[in-house]
Formats: structure tokens, C-alpha cells, sequence
């Protein structure tokens, strides 16, 4: 930070504009501390961010991604991955608030801070009494970077067990695309009949990826139940 004026290092500026004020890296910058002996801070940051391909891909980089980048650490990786996942909770509802999800879009609000960046495919529901607050997140099934295998008895069992008057299916899409593909329209399909067969309806599913998503509901694309 020596030839950056001092008024412009990153725990001045905090002072003086608030956090808001700051950059990406100068945030970073800050949980980091200090650079190393080669390497200050807010360079150290700016190597972060690129490795991870933008702020956004360090929810993706574990602790061995992060140490690969020279003059990052175990001590300083693990306040970045800590940062990182308290911004992650922030925007997790508490469980106890029992949300009610009416549409598609508070739907991904609710689901894309905690799975739409996991690193391998899951497969999840949420279950929804009645009123379609939530009941409880479930994943069911953890697949490889790009499948994941889930068969209609988990789904359902975990529904029954959960009391759950309808369900929402999703699961995220690594790749980072979250357009469905063939199998799982025909997942959704084998769901909504299994569904129907359980007395537990199917109102959706919602396939995450990174930021976005796509509703097989918005999208017209849920199939009716036979």
C-alpha cells in the first residue's frame, strides 16, 4: 500500500465514503489484511478476483484454489472463504421465518445465494405446506460437475416425511447455463406423475445456475399432471 496515498488505502476510504464506497478489490483487500513480503494487498486481491474469474467465482474456490494464488496462505485463505460465506448466510432467509414463495422469482431469491454455485450438480426440494410457506430445504441427491442421478421415491419419502402439501424441485446447473436439458424435462415429468399418484403436487422446478435461472413454470414448459 506504500504508493497509494493514504487517504485512498482501503481502511481510509471505509472511514471516510463507507463500505459501499470501496471497490471489489479494496474490499478484499481489507479481509485480507496485509499482502505478502513480495506483494501488497490490494495486488494480492486483484490476483484473487482473477483467479476465481471475478468476485462472484470465489464462492466456487475452495481453500486449495485459493492457495495456489502466490502470497496467499492457509491463514489468509480461510478469512477470504469466511468473508465470503457471510455474505453467502446474509442473504439466506432464517429457516424460522417460514417464507411463503408465491412465484418463481422469490423462488430463485430465495434458493440461488446457497446452491446456485455449488461446484457439482444437486438436486433438492422445497417443501411447502398448504399456504406454500416453506416447511424445509432438502437436497436429495449430489451428483459430478455436470449429472445427477434422483429417483422419485427419494423425492417424495423426504416429501411424506416432511408433511408437505407441494413441493418445488430444483437443482443447479455448474456449467453455469441454467437452460434445461432433455432428461431433466423428462425427470420433471416422472416427478409430477409420482406427484400426483402421492397427493403431493409439484408446482415447479427451478434450475439454478450462478446468478440466474430458468422456472419450467414461468417458461410454460411444467408439464400438467395426468
Amino acid at each position: 500500500m506504500k504508493d497509494v496515498a493514504p487517504r485512498d488505502r482501503p481502511r481510509e476510504k471505509l472511514e471516510r465514503l463507507g463500505a459501499q464506497g470501496l471497490g471489489d478489490n479494496e474490499l478484499v483487500a481489507l479481509v485480507l489484511g496485509s499482502g505478502s513480503r513480495q506483494t501488497g494487498a490490494l495486488e494480492l486481491a486483484n490476483r484473487l478476483i482473477a483467479g476465481a474469474g471475478g468476485l462472484h467465482g470465489l464462492m466456487r474456490v475452495g481453500l486449495d484454489g485459493l492457495r495456489r494464488v502466490a502470497g496467499v496462505g492457509p491463514a489468509k485463505a480461510a478469512q477470504v472463504l469466511a468473508a465470503v460465506e457471510l455474505g453467502r448466510r446474509t442473504l439466506v432467509r432464517c429457516a424460522a421465518e417460514r417464507p411463503r414463495l408465491a412465484t418463481p422469482r422469490q423462488l430463485a431469491a430465495f434458493l440461488l445465494p446457497q446452491y446456485g454455485t455449488c461446484a457439482v450438480e444437486q438436486f433438492g426440494i422445497v417443501m411447502l405446506d398448504t399456504k406454500h410457506r416453506v416447511i424445509r430445504v432438502r437436497i436429495v441427491s449430489v451428483g459430478s460437475l455436470d449429472a445427477t442421478i434422483v429417483h422419485p421415491r427419494e423425492v417424495f419419502r423426504e416429501a411424506a416425511a416432511g408433511s408437505a402439501a407441494a413441493v418445488v424441485l430444483f437443482h443447479n446447473h455448474p456449467s453455469g447455463d441454467p437452460t434445461p436439458s432433455p432428461d431433466d424435462l423428462a425427470l420433471t415429468t416422472r416427478m409430477v406423475s409420482a406427484g400426483a399418484i402421492m397427493g403431493i403436487e409439484v408446482i415447479d422446478h427451478v434450475i439454478l445456475a450462478d446468478q440466474r435461472y430458468f422456472s419450467l413454470v414461468e417458461s410454460g414448459r411444467l408439464p400438467p399432471p395426468p
